[in-house]
């Protein structure tokens, strides 16, 4: 706990006396290490010095014959066995690999344990978006109002990708690669202390990512890299309920735009307090809307370090996971050790504490975020007391057909309540992760959330 309180002082005195420098482009000279000694999406080409973690050589792009859209992916990895269980006995010759909140399971759950398999450097991504990550590298920068509230002169691919400090690294993962369109059914449970499992939330959403729009430029996608819309379908007296978020790329000119419909009102509210430690209304007092796909929203209300690179055991390539149904990979007090592949893979260490003048829940945070991908993959949360408190622990899914490996369900633990909430999980569902055309801009209305909320 001590320790924890003295990273963040550190970690923001750094800040103060470095937070004035300039946020802008690489180098021609640094950029072009992306067609050489760094991938298309900055990650080291090369393997580990020890060969546990692979060279990358273009990731993994083969769609199964007669593969449907939208239909189950199949495990291209469905024959492997587990090189490395980590245990509750042995988790901390370990330790450098894992983040906190994995420690803090193992110290509470005896059964608790980790699966690693051969590492595969499976992402990849389509052409168009890594020549628009190689033309970002030399053209985004900071908006006017400064980094926190949003970047400039960047579309269809990572903005920075050779990061120079933490909100670089940070808006990575916030623009992180998932395809310009997508539909989706997903439910969320709450699974308590004691064993006991409860849908949560059964919806259909549709989302857009403008920012990712084929023939999108830094001056036509704008003013919202980001559209969701969510319809709820059960439990019963939830039926009905509706969301609508469009998330701007600058928060400071554009503000997040929020509504929400509720079938017993029978109208639309805008809500701009869905965002930051809200509580979501369906996330058990656990989830807050700046913990959806591990960190969402502004950045604007801590400020970002990177601490450097890890090699860590990560979760991986789990399309076995989603084949399962939720009571195969829900357990009772963790996720069901049989259900997840981990995987030895490096990733972008970086360290979260409150920006002057601000409050959150979790004043500080720290986050790893996959090389390959920039995914923030897992997410370390401290209270205002310096307690170690939740944990976010994602899952990558591979995506052939789009190219990608992508973020997929999330699995947050109270490590001081008890009980961890599953979002964002699509096992039971015929359809997964479906990709789409863009949706037009009519589905991303207030008049359209009324209309596809009434009942």
């Amino acid at each position: 706990m001590a320790t924890s309180a003295v990273l963040a002082a550190a970690a923001l005195s750094l800040l103060l006396v470095c937070g004035s420098r300039g946020y802008a482009a690489v180098s021609a000279e640094e950029a072009a290490a992306l067609h050489s000694t760094l991938t298309p999406m900055g990650a080291e080409r090369a393997g580990s010095a020890d060969g546990q973690i692979p060279a990358w050589t273009g990731g993994y792009t083969t769609v199964p014959p007669g593969y449907v859209e939208g239909a189950p992916r199949p495990d291209p990895f469905a024959d492997e066995r587990p090189i490395l269980t980590i245990t509750a006995a042995n988790y901390k010759d370990h330790a450098e690999a894992l983040p906190e909140g994995q420690k803090a399971l193992f110290e509470k759950f005896p059964d608790y344990r980790m699966e690693v398999y051969p590492t595969h450097r499976t992402a990849a991504a389509p052409s168009a978006v890594y020549d628009a990550i190689f033309a970002n590298a030399t053209r985004a920068h900071a908006a006017p109002e400064g980094i926190a509230y949003g970047v400039e002169g960047a579309a269809g691919g990572i903005p920075f990708p050779i990061p120079k400090d933490g909100f670089e690294a940070i808006w990575n993962h916030l623009l992180a690669f998932w395809g310009a369109a997508r539909e989706d059914s997903i439910r969320n449970y709450f699974v308590a202390a004691g064993g006991t499992r409860e849908l949560t939330n059964q919806y259909r959403e549709i989302v857009d990512f403008p920012y990712y729009y084929p023939g999108a430029t830094p001056d036509s996608f704008g003013p919202y890299y980001f559209k969701r819309r969510e319809l709820t379908n059960a439990p019963a007296d939830l039926a009905g309920r509706g969301y609508l978020l469009l998330q701007p790329n600058n928060m400071a000119r554009d503000h997040l735009q929020a509504w929400q419909y509720l079938p017993g009102e029978r109208r639309v509210r805008k809500s701009p307090s869905l965002a930051y430690d809200t509580p979501t209304p369906d996330g058990a007092g656990i989830e807050s809307f700046d913990d959806y796909y591990v960190f969402s929203g502004s950045p604007d209300r801590y400020q970002f370090r990177l601490i450097g690179k890890r090699e860590m055991y990560i979760p991986y390539n789990n399309n076995r996971f989603y084949l399962k149904p939720v009571a195969a990979v829900a357990g009772p007090q963790h996720a069901a050790p049989d259900a997840l592949r981990y995987e030895l893979h490096r990733v972008w260490v970086v360290d979260a504490v409150l920006a002057p003048g601000h409050r959150h829940v979790a004043p500080h945070r720290r986050f790893y975020l996959d090389e390959d991908t920039w995914f923030a993959v897992y997410c370390d949360a401290w209270d205002a007391d310096g307690r170690l408190w939740k944990f976010s622990h994602g899952t990558m899914y591979l995506v052939p057909d789009l190219p990608a490996v992508v973020l997929g369900s999330e699995f947050i633990y109270d490590l001081l309540g008890g009980g961890y909430l599953l979002s964002f999980t699509f096992n039971d569902e015929p359809v997964q992760f479906k990709e789409t055309a863009a949706h037009p801009p009519s589905d991303f209305t207030p008049e359209t959330l009324a209309v596809t909320g009434e009942r």
